[in-house]
């Protein structure tokens, strides 16, 4: 088993998703499960014992991945953790299919079966999640989470923080602004302007 402590932040559902994922890729790593939560604080996480965040923040020049799902949440601990000197870790599950140029920034998650095309990009802290499609010269921006199954056609570009629900399609060429969230099963056919939310067949504003 390797000395350095890997540090994954969030015991949730995604959390589990994530170290299994970083368990199939380094099956010795000596992972250091963390979450601000008191109240999970002490329990067990698939095997490991749950420590407290803010004993762990002052670590600093060590690996860690946020593996919390909600995207303001996950940036402000990503921010946090790296200007206090830690190293933010890409993870990667064995089943994902990502393409040869594909820029794939440092502490992004891509799950089982998703699918990465040539010529995309996908930058700090982004979650793509189980069977998802990032076709072809996609552009995603930091902190974004595009949930399982969920589809960007080619040309897509999402701003920070992007939301996009379970299933749902984003045709080419899109452009979803800052902060937006599409909602589970929408299929978008305009771009979707800053700070809202889509949902329906086609999509439409609901918020």
């Amino acid at each position: 088993m390797s000395i350095e402590r890997y540090l994954l932040v969030g015991a949730g559902g995604h959390g589990m998703v994530v170290l299994d994922a970083l368990q199939c890729r380094e099956p010795q790593i000596n992972v250091c499960v963390a979450d601000e939560a008191a109240s999970r604080v002490g329990k067990r996480f698939l095997g490991l014992t749950i420590e407290r965040l803010d004993a762990t923040i002052n670590r600093t020049a060590q690996r860690f991945h946020v593996s919390i799902g909600r995207n303001d949440v996950r940036a402000r601990i990503f921010e946090a953790l790296k200007a206090r000197g830690g190293l933010p870790s890409t993870i990667v599950h064995p089943s994902a299919t990502i393409a040869r140029d594909v820029d794939l920034a440092d502490g992004a998650f891509v799950a089982a079966r998703a699918v990465i095309a040539p010529a995309a990009t996908v930058a700090e802290g982004v979650i793509i999640n189980h069977s998802a499609i990032i076709d072809h010269e996609c552009q995603i921006r930091s902190h974004c989470h595009v949930a399982p199954g969920a589809t960007l056609a080619g040309n897509v570009r999402l701003g920070l923080r992007v939301f996009i629900g379970a299933g749902a399609n984003i045709l080419p060429g899109i452009t979803i602004g800052d902060d937006a969230t599409i909602g589970a099963g929408a299929v978008v056919t305009v771009d979707v302007p800053p700070g809202t939310t889509y949902a329906g067949v086609p999509a439409r504003k609901i918020r």
